[in-house]
């Protein structure tokens, strides 16, 4: 799957199973490439500009190609699971842009908040869907 980011682990990126393709927790990352949209760090790792906005965007662009590439789409998500390494900062921009994308298709969802992830992002889902 050229199309996405490289996991950060040992893990499929995607997996059939019963009828359900199930997306591995996906971040904002550009495929081929480090690059985070939305984030901009100094040499030293500290913020110089972050757009959460956009990296909500490139997850859901992320997810979407995974899904399509393993032979499903984004109107067959039947659950969705959220992590936010602010929730009190970043819900309701999550929650307003996820309504657009989710006008037609609703699927059932969970949102937590965690300390970090295993890079620097602000967001990451994880996803199942009809295959």
């Amino acid at each position: 799957m050229s199309n996405l980011p490289k996991p950060m682990g040992l893990y499929p990126m995607t997996r059939k199973a019963g009828g359900l393709i199930f997306v591995s927790g996906m971040g904002p990352r550009e495929a081929g490439s480090d690059n985070i949209p939305g984030l901009e760090l100094d040499k030293y790792g500290n913020y110089k500009s972050f757009d959460f906005e956009e990296q909500v965007h490139s997850v859901f662009r992320n997810v979407k190609t995974a899904l399509e590439e393993a032979g499903s789409s984004w109107e067959k998500i039947v659950d969705v699971t959220v992590f936010l390494t602010n929730m009190k900062r970043d819900f309701a921009t999550y929650n307003r842009i996820y309504a657009e994308y989710f006008k037609e298709n609703q699927p059932c969802r969970t949102t937590v908040e965690i300390t970090s992830l295993p890079s620097p992002i602000a967001i990451e889902l994880k996803v199942i869907a009809e295959a």
